[in-house]
């Protein structure tokens, strides 16, 4: 919908995956402040609670409902959309923000450690779209934004379960959008780069590696993690205004997808020279 209709907050019902924290939390008070109601999702249900009752304490006004599920459980996820579905006819934009990290090389990652990053990153933001598009094509003018990554623009080694998901869903929100064009639903996809967020503290590493590993990969990773969340957030709902089919958020994800068009075979050769941070310490932003 490149071109279109701006985004209209004000009136909006938003459904927001990963809001209990990071750019979810800071996503869930701008749109409020833009004046959309909210419907938010995440699996601890304390953080989750907290965020809500920041909400209607600034906006007395907006109607904040939460759900707490683990969207990596598909027979949950499928039940509690159906409950939003049912309490919430009206919702014109999905955020499916929430993800998680994991590192490790691909030989040491178990067959159930690199599925999971799938299921969260990847197929319950498909199971989602499934679910919730009939209703958002019943209301043009809806619009659909999937959290991408900075490695979703160049895989560095390390990172195989994570790209692979991170891949995965730029690749499925290209095509949706293109499905989508001229329909009154457009997509957006968002790449962020080292955006300070809990994904260090969260992160699992693979199950084949050290404690003192995991400790080093995680304080390493939470290094990277520079870029203000309430930032990142204002420019993804930015983007989202203009329908921007994608956003990319701070140099350390502008500067590796430029270079990964202009070397896109040797791309992490010439980022190790520029960023020898990004290309050494294999940690997703």
């Amino acid at each position: 919908m490149s071109g279109s209709t701006p985004f209209t907050f004000a009136g909006a019902t938003a459904l927001l995956t990963g809001a209990a924290s990071g750019m979810g939390e800071q996503m869930a008070y701008g749109l409020a402040s833009r004046g959309s109601d909210l419907v938010l999702v995440d699996r601890d249900a304390d953080r989750l609670e907290t965020v809500a009752a920041t909400v209607r304490k600034a906006n007395p006004g907006t109607g904040v409902t939460t759900y707490v599920v683990d969207l990596a459980d598909l027979d949950a996820l499928e039940k509690t959309a159906a409950t939003i579905l049912a309490e919430h006819p009206g919702i014109t934009l999905l955020i499916n923000n929430a993800g998680v990290a994991l590192g490790g090389e691909f030989s040491d990652l178990t067959a159930e450690e690199f599925q999971w990053v799938q299921d969260i990153n990847f197929r319950a933001p498909v199971a989602l779209t499934r679910l919730f598009l009939p209703t958002l094509l019943e209301a043009p003018g809806s619009h659909i934004v999937n959290l991408s990554s900075l490695f979703g623009l160049i895989a560095p080694g390390g990172q195989t379960a994570y790209a692979a998901s991170k891949f995965a869903i730029r690749g499925f929100s290209e095509a949706l959008r293109h499905e989508l064009s001229g329909k009154g639903v457009g997509v957006t996809t968002v790449h962020p780069g080292g955006i300070r967020t809990r994904i260090a503290e969260t992160a699992r590493v693979a199950s084949a590696a050290s404690q003192e590993q995991a400790r080093q990969g995680k304080a390493s990773f939470n290094k990277l993690l520079t870029f203000p969340a309430d930032q990142a957030a204002e420019q993804i709902l930015t983007g989202i205004e203009k329908r921007k089919a994608r956003v990319l958020i701070a140099s350390s994800a502008v500067v590796p997808d430029l270079l990964a068009r202009l070397f896109p075979t040797s791309y992490m050769k010439v980022l190790g020279m520029l960023r020898p941070e990004v290309s050494s310490k294999r940690r997703p932003e």
